[in-house]
């Protein structure tokens, strides 16, 4: 497990986001994880809160926005961000998506839970706070997703759905896949009650793999890092082209979002990937 560095986007200092070394490697695509520096939000949603569908100040998620837009020169337009629900709604953003209009466009983004494209300059991107994005990259076919896994999406497989995707749309070559699984809530901190981990059992998910029990409080913790890097590797990914972040949300609060700290009304991380012209 590699850890992920956080370092400054030098095209703007006030910004500060996290990247893969795995991804940055890439001359071909642009990447980014936002952490809770360098924005203009106050109290739960301080200060880097690009969330669209949270109920901060508006003006102040464009302000944001726009920030992060001319940080990582990819323009606002091109940023990508569906409405999830949790679910494995997968959906594939191709030219004509930008003909729509905006009532369109949002409709198509309605229920999503992960973007694949294939479009140059096109950012893909998820939100989270404490639930698992997930980046992936085919260098072979030049085609990049965003995924969002909390538990539910775990249970469902939403991980392995987009990568047998890339494999059985895009004709992308698994071996050459690499994927990013960034900042969210550890093993450690997730602790759930036995309706999740009865959940976990009937999708028929490896429990000896995933999970443990508190010795003192006898609470059961399930390790999303591992089964989503399970669910990668079983889509035939190999295992040294999976970077696991190792950030945990919940402990590392002052630096990302996590609504078991902050509460559902805070802000949320952005983790979005883009082809670029190498």
């Amino acid at each position: 497990m590699r850890n992920t560095g956080t370092m400054m986007i030098p095209k703007n200092k006030q910004i500060e986001v996290s990247r893969f070394s795995g991804l940055s490697g890439y001359r071909g695509i642009s990447h980014f994880m936002t952490t809770r520096h360098g924005g203009v939000s106050s109290g739960a949603f301080a200060s880097m809160n690009p969330g669209i569908y949270t109920e901060d100040n508006p003006d102040s998620i464009r302000k944001n926005l726009q920030l992060l837009s001319d940080a990582v020169g990819i323009s606002l337009m091109n940023i990508v961000m569906p409405h999830q629900t949790h679910e494995d709604r997968v959906l594939t953003i191709d030219a004509p998506f930008f003909s729509l209009d905006d009532k369109e466009r949002k409709a198509r983004l309605e229920g999503v839970d992960a973007l694949v494209t294939d479009v140059p300059d096109v950012c893909v991107a998820i939100s989270t706070a404490d639930c698992v994005p997930i980046l992936l990259y085919a260098p072979d076919r030049r085609v990049v997703a965003a995924v969002h896994a909390g538990w539910r999406g775990t249970v469902l497989r939403i991980a392995h759905k987009v990568a047998s995707l890339m494999v059985d749309t895009y004709n992308c070559d698994p071996a050459q896949l690499t994927a990013g699984i960034g900042p969210s809530i550890s093993k450690a901190a997730f602790e759930v009650g036995e309706e999740v981990v009865e959940a976990f059992q009937a999708a028929g998910l490896p429990m000896e793999r995933i999970l443990s029990h508190n010795v003192e409080t006898r609470k059961a913790h399930i390790d999303l890092w591992e089964a989503n890097r399970l669910q990668l590797l079983d889509a035939g990914l190999l295992a040294e082209h999976i970077e696991v972040a190792g950030i945990c949300t919940y402990m590392r609060h002052e630096d990302y979002f996590s609504t078991r700290r902050l509460g559902v009304k805070s802000g949320r991380i952005l983790t979005g990937i883009c082809l670029i012209n190498s």
